[in-house]
Formats: C-alpha cells, sequence, structure tokens
C-alpha cells in the first residue's frame, strides 16, 4: 500500500502542474513559487514546496524550541518507595536476636526481608505490617513506634538489600539490553544508556525513544545530553539501530541507490554527493525533487523541488536536511515518460514500499 502511495505521489509530482501525463515533453512547471509558497498539484494528498531559504529558515526556526519534553525536563524523582519484591535488611541495635535471628554466622542475605506481593512483610513482635509506598525511613519510624511496647527506646535501622519493585527497561542497540532497577540514587537517561553500554558503530544516539505512560518521545542525545532527564518506574528506552536510518536517490544520478547515514541527520547535497552527482547528459538540474511519503493516509504527502541550475541551489541544498525514508528523485531532461519513469523505480520498489512507514516508526 505505501508503494502505490508513493508511487501516485511521483507520478504527480512529474507530471501535476504540466498538463496530460502522457504527452512527451511534459514535466513538472518551472514557474518558481513564491519562497516558502506551497502548491497543491490537483490533489488535496500532495503538497509542491520549493526548496528557498525562507523555508529553511521556517524549519530551523520551528526546530530551534525542539530540545528535552518539557513533561520529561519538569521530573523530579522523590524519595525511593519499598515495594513488592525488595529485600530489606533491618537492623535493631542491641537485639541481635531480631536483627539475624540464626546468629551471626547467618549470611547477610539470607537475613534480609522479603516484601511479598502484597506489600507486606512480618517482623517479630510486630507481625504484618504494609511496607510497600513506604519509604525506609518511613518503615523505619513504623517499625520502632511498635517495637517500642516490648522494647525500651529501640533504635531502629532500615535499608534495601535488593532492589527489585521498580525498575525501567532498555532495549534495542544495546551491548546488555534489560532491566535496570531504580534505587535510591535517582536514575538518568545517560546513566541507564552507560549501564547497558552501546556499540558506536549500531546505535543511533539521534533517535532515541523513551515511552512513558504511552506516550514515546524521540530524543536525540546527540546533540543534547540526557543528564537532565530522570527516569521512573516502568519508563522503557529503545536505542535505535543505524540500518534504519537510510534515505533513497533514484533517477538521473550517477550512482542511484539507498543510502545510510549515522550522524543526526543528512543534508540534500550530501545525499546527491554520495550519489555522486546529478548524470550531466540526461539529467534535469530544475528536476530534483524529494518526496517525503506519509505513513498516515490522512495527512498530505510532501514533494519538495529545487531548482538546481542555479549554483545558488547548491547553498541551499546543503542547509536542506533529510529525514529517514525521503526519496530523492533526479528527473531526465527534455522528456520524462511514465514507462520510463516506472523502469528508474523498478530496482527500488522494495525499499521505497517501506520509506513512509519508516520515517513513521522513526516518529513514534
Amino acid at each position: 500500500m505505501n508503494l502505490l502511495r508513493l508511487l501516485a505521489v511521483a507520478l504527480v509530482a512529474t507530471t501535476g502542474l504540466s498538463g496530460c501525463l502522457w504527452s512527451p515533453g511534459q514535466h513538472m512547471g518551472r514557474t518558481s513559487p513564491g519562497p516558502g509558497e506551497i502548491r497543491t498539484a490537483g490533489n488535496d494528498q500532495l503538497d509542491l514546496v520549493a526548496i528557498t531559504p525562507r523555508l529553511i529558515a521556517m524549519d530551523r526556526a520551528a526546530q530551534s524550541g525542539d530540545g528535552v519534553p518539557t513533561a520529561l525536563a519538569g521530573f523530579q524523582p522523590g524519595p525511593y518507595t519499598i515495594g513488592a519484591g525488595d529485600v530489606l535488611y533491618i537492623t535493631v541495635w542491641d537485639h541481635p536476636e531480631l536483627t539475624v535471628p540464626a546468629g551471626a554466622q547467618q549470611q547477610l542475605n539470607a537475613a534480609g526481608r522479603l516484601v511479598q506481593g502484597d506489600g507486606t512483610l512480618f517482623y517479630p513482635y510486630v507481625g504484618k505490617i504494609a511496607a510497600a509506598g513506604m519509604t525506609p525511613t518511613q518503615l523505619r519510624d513504623e517499625l520502632a513506634d511498635r517495637l517500642a511496647r516490648y522494647i525500651e527506646a529501640p533504635q531502629v535501622d532500615v535499608s534495601i538489600l535488593t532492589y527489585a519493585s521498580q525498575r525501567v527497561w532498555v532495549t534495542g542497540a544495546a551491548a546488555r539490553a534489560g532491566v535496570i532497577p531504580l534505587t535510591v540514587v535517582p536514575l538518568t537517561l545517560n546513566d541507564a544508556i552507560s549501564n547497558v553500554g552501546l556499540n558506536p558503530n549500531e546505535a543511533d544516539l539521534s533517535g532515541v525513544r523513551l515511552t512513558r505512560d504511552g506516550t514515546t518521545y524521540v530524543l536525540d542525545l546527540s546533540a543534547q545530553g540526557g543528564e537532565s532527564i530522570y527516569l521512573r518506574a516502568d519508563d522503557h528506552i529503545y536505542i535505535p539501530f543505524l540500518d534504519a536510518k537510510e534515505v533513497f536517490v533514484v533517477g538521473e544520478v550517477v550512482l542511484p541507490g539507498a543510502q545510510n547515514f549515522k550522524t543526526g541527520s543528512i543534508t540534500l547535497s550530501q545525499a546527491l554527493g554520495r550519489a555522486r552527482g546529478l548524470a550531466q547528459v540526461t539529467s534535469d538540474g530544475n528536476a530534483v525533487y524529494v518526496i517525503r511519503g506519509s505513513h498516515d493516509l490522512q495527512a498530505p504527502s510532501v514533494v519538495y523541488q529545487l531548482e538546481a541550475q542555479s549554483p545558488a541551489a547548491f547553498a541551499v541544498a546543503s542547509q536542506f536536511e533529510l529525514l529517514p525514508g525521503d526519496v530523492v528523485f533526479v528527473g531526465a531532461a527534455g522528456i520524462t515518460r511514465w514507462s520510463r519513469f516506472v523502469n528508474q523505480l523498478l530496482p527500488f520498489s522494495g525499499i521505497i514500499s517501506n520509506a513512509a512507514s519508516v520515517s513513521s516508526d522513526l516518529s513514534n
């Protein structure tokens, strides 16, 4: 379905403003839209936008406010609260029979007291106590208050041997993907990523996804740090692989094909450079298009046009950033027949069919 939509978008892009598709000599009109102006090519699912300095300035202005989302930056973790699965070590000073009932030879871990699934634990003289939801300090005070009925001025201390009730998950391009427990020391996003380790040749830090309460935030950690982002229980961190970042260059270029990129972005001029530039004999410098498909059928697809015959256009192209899944199409000079266009796209039909969904996946 994505392939059909992208082919339809490209079909309109190569014909839309100039007349009949099947007539020789028909291609996209040369009348340049005003800076940043959007034209609709007879299809409410397609926007045609000229790549101009004003468009790039508008995009940068829109992105200038990007950073750590307020919902993440504003979160400050509170004191650690005990939960089911935690193992506690409870000390009652001058009363070793309560601290280590089996005697000094008992291992420390064996002397720990497990918080049961219902959030309770048992302690001598006290009986069952609802520990879940309390901080270690609150539990200490509660135990001291209850033991005071049997022991004069008890001095109680509570520490946590095993943290098991609160955790975050790290998956994706991590050396040791898995679960990281939260402790009394607040855990930041950078701490979590450092704990699991990364392979810089596989991990894409420009698209790290943090899912919290059903909402996914895409974070560019290659441009911004994660020190200010504190994690909370049940956060899910996904580190994408670099092979998911591809753009596709097809048409009248020397070396068409898919291009991976490891940095946060790739510009149009870099993509054309990797394709060894435009084919000098067959290409039309005014027919350089960026097809940006939409995974959402209700959202319009966009075709960006660069009139590359002007030397100044390459300075503009060096500032225009491509997104994963974008298709760069360089049209032919003179005539652009549908049959030739299809023949150019057929070798890449498999990758183009995934272009819109890849872009959508990376933005979710």
